[in-house]
C-alpha cells in the first residue's frame, strides 16, 4: 500500500467488463455497513454496463498493486446533468487520495460529456465522502422530489 504521499501508485481508468465484480464490491461493502441495499442499487450493481453506461453515463475505477480499489459513476439524468452515484474505496485505502482522484476523474468524464450540471444524492452518515464533495466545490441543495433512495438526506450540486 502506497504512503500517504505516494498517490501516483493509483491509476484511474475507464471501466471495462471485468471491473463489474469489484464495482458491486466495492459498493455493497459501504451500503451493507451503514444502510439498506435498496432496488436501484440491485440494478445499478447487477448490470453497471446496462444501467449505467448504456444509457450514456460512465462508470471510472482505480487501481493500485494490480487490485481495483476504488469505483465512481456518472449516470446520465437527463442530456447535460447528471448524478455522480457509486463511489467507494476499499477501507483499506482510504485515507490515500483515491476518492479525490475517482472524483477528478467523473468531473473530467462529465465536462467530456457537455455535462452543465451535477446532483450527487447522499447521507449525513458519511462524513469524509460529504467533505470530499464540499472539497471539490459542490454546494448543498434542496433533495429532489423524484429521487430513488431511502437513505438520502442530503443532497448537493455543482454547476460546470
Amino acid at each position: 500500500m502506497p504512503e500517504q504521499g505516494q498517490p501516483d501508485a493509483v491509476t484511474v481508468k475507464l471501466f471495462e467488463p471485468h471491473h463489474a465484480e469489484p464495482f458491486r464490491r466495492l459498493n455493497l461493502d459501504w451500503i451493507e455497513r451503514y444502510f439498506a441495499v435498496e432496488e436501484q442499487d440491485r440494478r445499478m450493481l447487477g448490470d453497471p454496463q446496462a444501467a449505467i453506461i448504456e444509457p450514456g453515463g460512465q462508470i471510472v475505477v482505480a487501481e493500485a498493486e494490480g487490485q481495483v480499489v476504488g469505483v465512481g459513476a456518472l449516470q446520465l439524468i437527463e442530456p447535460g446533468y447528471y448524478e455522480i452515484a457509486k463511489m467507494a474505496v476499499d477501507p483499506a485505502w482510504q485515507g490515500h487520495g483515491i476518492g479525490r482522484k475517482v472524483m477528478a476523474k467523473l468531473i473530467a468524464c462529465a465536462r467530456e460529456k457537455s455535462a452543465r450540471r451535477l446532483l450527487i444524492l447522499t447521507n449525513t452518515r458519511l462524513g469524509p465522502a460529504l467533505h470530499l464533495y464540499r472539497a471539490f466545490g459542490f454546494k448543498e441543495i434542496p433533495i429532489p422530489e423524484d429521487q430513488h433512495y431511502k437513505r438520502v438526506d442530503i443532497t448537493f450540486g455543482m454547476e460546470l
